[in-house]
C-alpha cells in the first residue's frame, strides 16, 4: 500500500493543508470548554451578563472559524484523493494493458474489474478520510489530555489511565480484522466472477435450463462471503461498545472525583464541566478514530491487491526493433521447432512445430477441437511467448519486435468477434486511425460487408450497442474481418473468423481476399475443409502436434486425421465419386 502514495506525489499541497486546516479546526475546538469554563465561573457564578455575552460571542466566532476551517479540509482532502485516484486508474489500467495474456490469465477478468472498481473506490475513500481524520483524531484525544493538565493534574490522570487502555483495545481489533478484510475481498472475486460468467451466458444456462444449479453454486459462494463479513462485523462491532464502557466509566470516576473537589473547593463548576467536555471530546474522537482505523484496515487490504497487480510483471520483454518495412526474407513467417505450455496447463498446448510460410502465401489451419489452432496463431503477433523454439516474422524473432512494430505487420481477427461501443466508422478506425472512406469502404467490400454497413441507419455512422448486441453473429464476424484488413499488414490471422458465416458468403470472402491488390500473407483458421481447401498450404494439427503438411490434395492421399475431418463434413460426395 505504501508504494501506491507515491500517486499523491502531484497533489502535495493539497495532502498538506487538508490536515493543516483540520488542525486549524482542532485549536478551536479545544478552546471551546475552556471558554464554556469561564462562561459558568465568571458570567454565569458572578451573575455579570456582559461576561455571558461576550462569552457567547467568542463561541460563535469560534464555531465560524471552525466550519471555515473543516469545510476547507474536505475540499483539499476530497481533491488530493480524486486526484490520487485517477493517478492511480490511470497507472493500473496501463499497467494492465501491458501484461501479456498468460499473466492477465493468472489474475482473471473479475479479479481485475474488482480492482479497478470497488477496490480503487475503497482506497479513495480511504485517503480522503485518512487526510482529514488521522491527524485530527490524535490531536484532539492527547490535546484534550494536555488541556486537562492545565485545568487539573489529579483529574488529569484520570485520562492518562483511559487513553492507553482504549489503545490497546482499538488496535487490537484492528490487527484482528486486517487479514480478514483480505479474505473478504477474496471472496468477493468469487462471487464477482461467479456473477460475471452467469450473466455472460445466461441464454446457455437457459438453454440447457440450469438456472437452478448455478442458483445454489451462487449461493453457496455468497454464504462463504456472508459469513466471513458477519465475523469479521462481530469483532468490529465490539468496538464502539468497549469503547463506550471504557469512557463512561472514566467519566463516572471523573466526575465523581470532580464532585469530591469542588465541595472541598479545590476545583470549580466550570472546571469540572470543562474536564467533562474534555472527555467527551475524547470519547467521541476515539470512536471517531477506531472507525477511521476499520476503514484503513480495509483501505490497507484493497490497495495491497492492487499493488499486487503493479508487482505482477509482464513474463514477456519488449524487443527492440520498431521498423515495419519489409525485410529480404524467403519466409514471411517461420515457426522452427515451437513448443508452447501454458502456465500452469500441464501437458504442451503445442510440441515441436515447424514451418514457414513464404509472402503472400494462404496458410489453412485445420484441427480437431482442442487441437492447438488458435495457440499456434496466438504466437504470431506474440499474444503468448513460446516455452521452446522460435517464432520469425519478415526474418525476425518476434521477441525482438517492438509490440507496435510486430501489431502494425500482423494484423488479427479473433475467434471471438469483439466490436466496442461506437459507431461502425469507429471501430473500422481501430485498424488504421487515418484510413481514408475509400480504405474503409474496400475493406468492407472485402469481408462481405459492405451491405450490412449499407442496410444501417446512417450506414458508417450507425452507432454499434456495447459488445455489438444490435448486430447478428455474422455481421459482427464481417465488420472485425473488415477492422483487420483496414489495417493493411503483411500478415493477417482470421482465427475461425467465418464460423457464422453462410457457405456462400464464406466463399465470397475467400474469393475477395485471393483478389485483393496487396498480397498478404494469410492465416486462416476454420473447422471446414471448404474454407482451407485452395489455400497455398494447409496445416494439420492434433493434440498439439502437426501431423500433416500440403496441398488438400496431397494431404487426402497422405493425411488420415485430415481425411476423417474432410469425409466427416464432405460423407455424401465422397461416396459418390467411390
Amino acid at each position: 500500500m505504501k508504494k501506491l502514495l507515491i500517486y499523491l506525489k502531484n497533489y502535495k499541497k493539497e495532502s498538506a493543508l487538508g490536515p493543516f486546516f483540520k488542525l486549524v479546526e482542532v485549536i478551536f475546538e479545544l478552546m471551546v470548554p475552556l471558554v464554556m469554563a469561564s462562561l459558568i465561573d465568571n458570567g454565569i457564578g458572578m451573575n455579570n451578563r456582559s461576561y455571558i455575552l461576550k462569552m457567547f460571542a467568542i463561541l460563535i466566532i469560534f464555531g465560524i472559524c471552525g466550519l471555515a476551517a473543516s469545510i476547507s479540509a474536505q475540499y483539499f482532502a476530497a481533491k488530493a484523493a480524486t486526484g490520487f485516484a485517477k493517478e492511480l486508474k490511470h497507472a493500473l489500467f496501463a499497467h494492465i494493458q501491458s501484461l501479456s495474456f498468460t499473466e492477465m490469465d493468472k489474475l482473471g477478468v473479475s479479479g481485475l474489474i474488482t480492482r479497478m472498481t470497488s477496490d480503487m473506490n475503497q482506497v479513495q475513500n480511504g485517503v480522503n478520510l485518512t487526510l482529514r481524520l488521522l491527524l485530527r483524531s490524535p490531536f484532539v484525544v492527547f490535546g484534550a489530555m494536555i488541556m486537562a493538565f492545565t485545568i487539573d493534574t489529579q483529574a488529569a490522570m484520570i485520562f492518562v489511565v483511559a487513553i492507553p487502555v482504549l489503545s490497546i483495545v482499538v488496535f487490537g481489533i484492528m490487527l484482528l480484522c486486517i487479514p480478514k478484510y483480505r479474505m473478504v475481498q477474496e471472496r468477493l472475486d468469487r462471487v464477482l466472477s461467479s456473477t460475471r460468467d452467469n450473466l455472460e451466458g445466461a441464454r446457455v444456462l437457459r438453454a440447457f435450463c440450469k438456472e437452478e444449479e448455478e442458483i445454489k453454486v451462487f449461493g453457496l459462494r455468497n454464504e462463504e462471503l456472508t459469513k466471513l463479513q458477519k465475523n469479521v462485523g462481530r469483532i468490529s462491532a465490539l468496538m464502539n461498545p468497549v469503547t463506550y464502557i471504557i469512557i463512561n466509566i472514566a467519566i463516572a470516576v471523573l466526575i465523581w472525583n470532580g464532585a469530591i473537589r469542588v465541595a472541598a473547593g479545590v476545583l470549580t463548576q466550570g472546571a469540572v464541566v470543562a474536564l467533562y467536555n474534555y472527555m467527551s471530546q475524547i470519547l467521541v474522537e476515539l470512536i471517531k478514530l477506531a472507525n477511521l482505523i476499520i476503514s484503513i484496515t480495509k483501505t490497507i487490504a484493497c490497495g495491497n491487491r492492487i499493488q499486487n497487480v503493479f508487482e505482477t510483471t509482464s513474463s514477456m520483454k519488449e524487443g527492440q526493433v520498431d521498423t515495419t518495412d519489409k525485410n529480404s526474407s524467403e519466409s514471411m513467417v517461420e515457426f522452427k521447432n515451437v513448443t508452447l505450455q501454458y502456465q500452469g496447463g500441464g501437458e504442451a498446448a503445442l510440441e515441436d512445430i515447424s514451418f514457414a510460410a513464404k509472402p503472400g502465401q494462404v496458410i489453412g489451419i485445420i484441427g480437431g477441437t482442442g487441437s492447438g489452432k488458435s495457440s499456434l496463431v496466438n504466437l504470431i503477433p506474440r499474444f503468448y511467448e513460446a516455452t521452446e523454439g522460435e517464432v520469425l516474422v519478415d526474418g525476425l524473432n518476434v521477441k525482438e519486435y517492438t509490440y507496435q512494430a510486430l501489431r502494425t505487420k500482423v494484423s488479427v481477427c479473433l475467434q471471438k468477434a469483439v466490436l466496442f461501443h461506437g459507431t461502425i466508422r469507429e471501430n473500422l478506425l481501430w485498424g488504421k486511425k487515418d484510413a481514408t472512406e475509400e480504405e474503409l469502404w474496400e475493406a468492407l467490400s472485402i469481408a462481405q460487408a459492405k451491405e450490412v454497413v449499407d442496410s444501417k441507419e446512417g450506414g458508417l455512422d450507425y452507432v454499434i450497442e456495447q459488445g455489438g448486441k444490435n448486430l447478428s453473429g455474422g455481421q459482427k464476424q464481417r465488420l472485425t474481418i473488415a477492422r483487420a484488413l483496414v489495417q493493411d499488414a503483411d500478415v493477417l490471422i482470421l482465427d475461425d473468423s467465418s464460423s457464422a458465416l453462410d457457405y456462400a458468403t464464406d466463399a465470397g470472402l475467400r474469393i475477395a481476399l485471393a483478389n485483393m491488390k496487396k498480397k498478404m500473407t494469410i492465416f486462416m483458421v476454420s473447422q471446414r475443409t471448404s474454407s482451407i481447401q485452395h489455400a497455398d498450404c494447409i496445416l494439420v494439427l492434433d493434440d498439439g502436434k502437426l501431423v500433416g503438411k500440403g496441398k488438400h490434395d496431397e494431404l487426402l492421399k497422405s493425411c488420415e486425421v485430415y481425411q476423417e475431418i474432410y469425409y466427416s463434413q464432405f460423407k455424401k460426395e465422397a461416396m459418390a465419386n467411390e
